[in-house]
């Protein structure tokens, strides 16, 4: 084998080896990736059942009902569209009708049913943890007093 012969071999077996990396890498984040959807979306979009996704939206008033357990169904809107859930755990102390939900799961086959294993509670954008608050205030910092301070 000549000198340039092992030098094409090296590139070769290098290139290889960072194809297969970006191969098996790709092919992990595509074992973890959940799409995020409202509810909306979901009318315009067929989410195949067993497939992981993030459902995101407000909790709707009135459809909160605990169940057997710690099992808790409840229903996501958007206004536009509607899904209902059910989850079985502790809910985040966030979590309450009229709220913003992310909810991660699967749809169940059949009844069009989301699973969620996942309930995150979403607060708005006005709210500042009590300690960042007091340090502002102790600092002279005006609030505007829309800030929700837990």
């Amino acid at each position: 084998m000549t000198r340039k012969q092992k030098r094409l071999a090296v590139i070769a077996g290098g290139m290889s080896f960072i194809v297969a990396a970006v191969l098996l890498v790709m092919f992990a984040f595509g074992q973890s990736i959940a799409y995020f959807y409202v509810p909306g979306d979901l009318q315009k979009t067929e989410v195949k059942p067993g497939t992981r996704i993030r459902l995101g939206g407000l909790v709707e008033t009135g459809t909160v009902k605990r169940g057997e357990g710690s099992r808790v169904t409840f229903t996501v809107t958007d206004t536009i569209g509607e899904v209902p859930v059910t989850y079985t755990g502790i809910l985040p102390d966030l979590f309450r009708e009229g709220q913003g939900v992310v909810a991660e799961g699967v749809f169940r086959d059949g009844d069009r049913m989301f699973v969620a294993d996942t309930v995150l509670a979403k607060h708005d954008e006005t709210y500042m943890p009590k300690d960042v608050a007091d340090r502002l205030r102790a600092q002279g910092v005006q609030l505007g007093g829309k800030e929700v301070v837990q």
